[in-house]
């Protein structure tokens, strides 16, 4: 199994919906760890990494993903829910989860339908998937609500659901390609760089909170000038997107990204011979675009490997993460002139 594909493995089995990512957080604290990386937390809870004391360039991905927050202990013991981020609960139907307490205790399910056994009811193929309509399976004898509140269950309390990594003739399979096959990508190139960040003026942004919002909002290097977003590019219907290529973003429903990033970005990918398209993404924001909101006054532009069936059960390929990849290096190259 290719390197990338292997980070990418192990960390889509580490739990992290937005809110709850101290574990994740933790495995990227081990790794710049371990390869001599400096890095620091913001107040907010992303970790910055890089070996230079001034980065002009921040290249940001998020390793927050969708999920469910528990919202109530239901009469008979299982579970009511609330969703974390854009969860198409029509996909998630039928999909094991885990529970996370606030002191650590984890207890796993199934995200169902409300009375799904089809012998006892004729409906269950035509109830719309919402949150009214659902429900959390606890596989744990309860039978009342006292029962789940004795195992320490709370409102409040994280639901992750399971990744289902599968590697298949190049493609990967998963929940949560969304962003963390984007970090996986950074993870490999920070191993192919970690010996020249010293006098390479880029860091490394690890955002926690994306699927909300508002996590690219705050916590820059003032010294920053550009930001290069990696996140997943749209495979699907009325766009451009290849699982195969890095799709660079013109722009989204916040509007266009810099044109001078984008337009150096296309010209790269061209002369290096880069797998590569220019779209537009009609449902999409970005860390990007949270930073821009809250009025940082650099550039950012977007780019990021091909996935289809986004928020759903999402598919990239081993060759658009080295695409992906391929397009930061040379960016890294060309703007601050140093072969690596």
């Amino acid at each position: 199994m290719e390197r990338v594909v292997q980070i990418l493995k192990e960390i889509l089995e580490i739990p992290s919906p937005t809110g709850y990512t101290k574990e994740i957080m933790a495995y990227l604290e081990k790794f710049m760890k371990e390869n001599n990386v400096n890095y620091h937390f913001t107040n907010k809870g992303a970790l910055i990494a890089g070996n230079h004391p001034r980065p002009e360039l921040v290249v940001i991905t998020h390793v927050d993903t969708l999920g469910a927050m528990v919202k109530e202990i239901l009469p008979d013991g299982h579970i009511a829910f609330s969703r974390i981020g854009g969860l198409v609960l029509p996909v998630f139907e039928g999909e094991y989860c885990t529970i996370i307490t606030r002191k650590g205790r984890k207890f796993r399910g199934t995200l169902l339908l409300k009375n799904p056994s089809a012998h006892v009811n004729k409906e269950v193929g035509k109830k719309e998937r919402k949150e009214e309509n659902m429900y959390i399976r606890l596989d744990e004898l309860v039978e009342k609500k006292d029962d789940t509140e004795k195992l320490g269950i709370r409102p409040g309390d994280f639901i992750a659901f399971d990744p289902k990594f599968e590697y298949v003739n190049g493609f990967i399979k998963a929940h949560f390609l969304d962003d963390k096959a984007s970090v996986a990508v950074v993870l490999d190139l920070i191993l192919d760089l970690k010996d020249k960040l010293d006098n390479i003026p880029v860091a490394f942004f690890f955002s926690p909170y994306e699927e909300v919002g508002h996590g690219g909002s705050a916590g820059y290097p003032k010294s920053t000038k550009e930001l290069l977003v990696v996140d997943m590019g749209v495979v699907g219907e009325g766009v451009y997107g290849r699982e195969t290529a890095v799709s660079i973003a013109a722009k989204d429903s916040t509007g266009p990204y810099d044109y001078d990033m984008t337009t150096r970005l296309i010209e790269l990918a061209e002369d290096k011979g880069i797998p590569y398209v220019v779209d537009v993404f009609p449902y999409y924001g970005s860390d990007g675009s949270a930073a821009l909101r809250a009025g940082w006054d650099f550039k950012v532009a977007l780019i990021g490997p091909g996935v289809h069936a986004s928020h759903g059960m999402e598919r990239t390929h081993v060759r658009g993460l080295y695409a992906t990849k391929d397009l930061i290096r040379a960016y890294i190259e060309d703007k601050f002139g140093v072969p690596i």
